[in-house]
């Protein structure tokens, strides 16, 4: 019996750390993916750049009124990859979390940007076998010390925009 258990434990620990090895090279995997896409940006490669986005993606950025389906968000994004540099994003810490059965991760990212740092978020799908951006919203990080700052800033700007969504 006890060889049994001890069989069981050993096959137990075995799967779990073959599993997490496993989890770790995917999780390497979609780190350069993601560094893939924001090098794309930064070297205007806008098929590279799209070719990472799934068809039916959305990108959320920094304005309330930056809330692209893939298509608005390449016609929104075309001239500036056109002129040759589009933006510069890069990781400084960036958190991957897997799904389990590995179809989904999402992660969180601080990015060193021509904006100063930046969080970005989003979803990644497996599709046909490759890692594909569902989702990605991009904000500006604001230290809370400034905050009060920012709202004073954008009051007269939020309230504009919420007046013409409510009508």
């Amino acid at each position: 019996m006890r060889i049994s258990a001890g069989f069981f434990t050993l096959f137990l620990v075995l799967g779990f750390s073959a599993m997490s090895v496993a989890q770790e090279k995917e999780k390497t995997r979609v780190n350069l993916f993601l560094d893939q896409w924001h090098k794309d940006a930064a070297e205007a490669n806008f098929e590279g750049y799209f070719g990472a986005m799934a068809e039916e993606s959305i990108f959320v950025g920094t304005d309330a009124t930056e809330n692209w389906n893939k298509k608005a968000f390449q016609d929104y994004s075309k001239p500036y990859f056109d002129r040759g540099r589009a933006w510069s994003f890069t990781a400084v810490e960036r958190n991957v979390y897997l799904q389990k059965g590995g179809k989904t991760v999402w992660f969180d990212e601080l990015l060193s940007t021509q904006m100063g740092l930046c969080r970005g978020s989003g979803v990644l799908e497996k599709i046909k076998g490759e890692w594909k951006i569902r989702h990605y919203v991009l904000s500006l990080d604001v230290p809370n010390e400034n905050v009060s700052e920012l709202i004073a800033l954008k009051k007269k700007r939020d309230s504009l925009y919420l007046s013409r969504k409510r009508n």
